[in-house]
């Protein structure tokens, strides 16, 4: 099992998958070394990840694109998570899989709470998150019974998912979410220079200039330099940290 997690949500359904399929390997994060071997060493996988606008975050395109020679041939289930809404959420990761090579056996969409801390309107009640990871867990559970008994859910691969997603959000958002690559906003007078904001980063996009972090312009959206801030000092879509998100206050 692969994934990519943000603030932690992602993390939760695929390990929950996987203890819910008897399976003895801890799933690897993409952005760890050892994910290429995994890749590799492996004929059937899971790859996990959030889905951002009805689309696939940018580390996760990228993982797939410089692998490309390892998904030929290989069985692939797809697992998305999302805030509310994603049409083809494994879709667009089915898409990409397929032209490399990969057989897409078939894929599920889960509802987790959405990880945008600084955007007020998406903040939902501690309990309501809290009702909705449960039921996140009800689903990935039934969901490795139907894999055990050879079932596949297809949820976000057929073509109406594929308009849903192209039409709904993905061909609004697609140019506003790129310019979001270099957006990351610090406010250096809250900034205490602890550094966790570039430890916590995947794709190593922050860096310590003294005591102050810096952007390479290579941001995925995915929030966990935002959550993990002790300070509150950083913000990319809003202009200040409403509530940060972990999966930990939910379960």
């Amino acid at each position: 099992m692969l994934y990519f997690s943000g603030t932690g949500n992602t993390r939760y359904c695929v390990s929950l998958l996987s203890d819910s399929l008897g399976r003895k390997e801890i799933p690897c994060p993409i952005e760890k070394k050892e994910a290429v071997e995994v890749l590799r060493s492996h004929e059937a996988l899971i790859l996990a990840y959030p889905i951002q606008y009805s689309n696939l975050p940018d580390i996760v395109r990228v993982f797939i694109e410089q692998n490309r020679e390892c998904w030929r041939g290989k069985q692939v289930f797809l697992m998305a998570t999302m805030g509310l809404f994603s049409g083809d959420g494994t879709g667009v990761a089915a898409r990409l899989l397929k032209k490399y090579g990969a057989v897409v056996t078939g894929g599920v969409h889960i509802r987790m709470p959405d990880s945008v801390a600084d955007v007020k309107t998406l903040i939902k009640p501690e309990k309501e998150n809290r009702q909705i990871v449960a039921a996140a867990g009800e689903k990935v559970r039934r969901t490795a019974e139907r894999i055990k008994q050879g079932k596949m859910p297809r949820q976000g691969l057929g073509v109406f998912s594929h308009l849903l997603g192209l039409f709904g959000q993905r061909l609004y958002f697609w140019n506003a979410a790129q310019k979001y690559k270099n957006a990351l906003k610090i406010d250096t007078k809250k900034c205490m220079g602890c550094g966790q904001c570039a430890a916590c980063c995947p794709r190593e996009n922050l860096f310590m200039n003294g005591k102050i972090p810096h952007q390479k312009g290579n941001c995925t959206m995915c929030y966990r330099c935002i959550s993990a801030c002790p300070a509150q000092a950083i913000t990319l879509i809003g202009k200040e940290v409403v509530e940060q998100i972990c999966i930990e206050k939910f379960l």
